[in-house]
């Protein structure tokens, strides 16, 4: 339990955190293991940025969830320009892209054939022929499925888009030296770019306001990091085919904790913390919301509690557990002025006490049914994508599924994830399991009279506030 406390704490420190405005790209970049993306596609990325504005993306798209069975490749090559800082996404770089072409290497004959028939299926007139059928997989080949010389696109079939490069931001810490004999630490850079929808037929024209899960530089990596390697030194044509991994059983057990400052589409900065009960099924989660991309300047915690049903292996995502959660109750905190005049002004008996909010008091909004002003609603119930994985320093994270990006609720079957937020990692087993309220203090400023001062929030941020509640009928 002091390992959790201690945990959030790093995290509002923000964990010596920098992160340079425009961000310094050039390099390669990579992925740190094999990312699920919504459908569910299994892939791992490798980009190269010259210094010239030029890039050359490297994808590998896989049949399955562990990047060990490759079906095909795509190389993707363009231009970047970065543009200015974003005023949605705080902390991060708009950028223009521009693509110059894409080719794509099938790893197999059933790969060709699959994608040979999404093309000729779903592409207009330019792209119908592009593999005639019958046409025999040959190693190595590359097609071009977009080129802008000849203005030929057939990429749509894939659901390809790049848009994740118009949203950018370079993260740089330092990871402790793990060995005992050495001290000192070791640089980090992380390369987050945009989200990806999690609505196939959104994502191609989606622009996005989240992240992925972060590349890391070639060079400047966590350690150890068995896939990083493999994964620099691939080509379209050797694909990277990753460790094999042992499954882990699904363990909930026990309380799991962020490791980052999680940034969610439409702007939400947040951390976590859950604890799950196995011996009676229920479960708690505190989450915490920041304005801000460090995680420094709280504006609300939420405190739900519920009970959740025995999983069932995903038969859509493999590797994956499906869950039901049922939230029953909850609590709010708003933590600065802002949110205090939000939830004071919202309707009687739509959020707790109207009237009676005030910074740092907790309320509880179970008699209102949820708090219609933050978009929760009880009872009720989510249909969740749960995995546990060991991470290359042995400690056990958990994958919850990823929210839809329209901010609506996985409320139905069919709107069950099937992707991942950023992983928990276990801060307590199940044996130390205990329920109080971890709570991060209400963080005011003083003013020169000594009277606490809040730090005001910039009218971009506040104009956003205001546009996120107008409600459209």
């Amino acid at each position: 339990e002091p390992r959790c406390r201690q945990q959030l704490r790093h995290l509002q420190d923000s964990a010596g955190i920098a992160a340079r405005l425009p961000p310094r790209l050039e390099g390669r970049w990579v992925s740190t293991g094999c990312e699920v993306r919504p459908g569910p596609e299994f892939l791992t990325r490798s980009y190269l940025f010259y210094t010239n504005r030029l890039f050359k993306a490297l994808q590998f798209y896989y049949w399955d969830p562990s990047c060990r069975d490759p079906s095909y490749s795509l190389v993707i090559k363009g231009k970047l320009r970065l543009r200015q800082p974003s005023w949605i996404t705080r902390g991060a770089t708009e950028a223009d892209y521009h693509l110059h072409k894409v080719g794509i290497v099938f790893h197999s004959q059933k790969a060709m054939r699959e994608v040979a028939s999404w093309i000729n299926q779903t592409s207009g007139e330019g792209c119908r022929g592009f593999l005639p059928a019958g046409r025999s997989w040959a190693p190595g080949a590359l097609y071009e499925v977009l080129s802008a010389k000849t203005e030929r696109d057939c990429t749509a079939a894939l659901g390809f888009a790049m848009h994740e490069l118009s949203l950018v931001r370079v993260e740089r810490h330092f990871q402790p030296l793990l060995q005992p004999q050495q001290s000192g630490s070791r640089l980090v850079e992380e390369l987050y770019l945009g989200d990806i929808h999690t609505d196939w037929g959104e994502r191609l024209h989606y622009r996005p306001t989240g992240y992925q899960r972060p590349l890391q530089s070639a060079l400047h990596h966590v350690h150890p990091c068995p896939a990083c390697g493999i994964i620099s030194r691939a080509d379209e044509h050797h694909p990277p085919i990753l460790p094999a991994r042992a499954a882990l059983p699904m363990q909930l057990s026990g309380s799991w904790v962020s490791t980052h400052c999680e940034v969610r589409p439409a702007v939400l900065f947040l951390t976590r913390y859950f604890t799950f009960h196995g011996n009676n099924h229920t479960w708690e989660g505190h989450y915490y919301h920041y304005s801000d991309p460090l995680c420094r300047q709280p504006t609300f915690t939420i405190y739900a509690s519920g009970h959740y049903s025995q999983g069932i292996p995903s038969s859509k995502v493999r590797g994956g557990t499906e869950l039901a959660f049922k939230v029953t109750q909850a609590r709010v905190t708003p933590m600065d002025q802002v949110t205090v005049v939000m939830l004071n002004s919202s309707e009687a008996g739509s959020c707790g006490l109207a009237g009676s909010w005030s910074a740092g008091v907790e309320q509880d909004i179970t008699p209102t049914n949820g708090c219609l002003a933050l978009g929760i609603k009880l009872p009720h119930t989510e249909y969740e994508l749960f995995k546990t994985e060991q991470d290359t320093q042995e400690r056990s994270l958990l994958y919850i599924g990823e929210r839809p990006t329209d901010g609506s609720s996985p409320d139905s079957p069919d709107k069950r994830p099937t992707s991942y937020q950023a992983p928990l990692v276990q801060c307590a087993a199940a044996s130390e399991e205990f329920s109080n309220y971890i709570s991060l203090k209400y963080v005011g400023r003083k003013d020169a009279n000594g009277i606490e001062a809040l730090k005001p929030l910039p009218v971009a941020f506040l104009l956003f506030i205001a546009l996120l509640f107008l409600r459209w009928d």
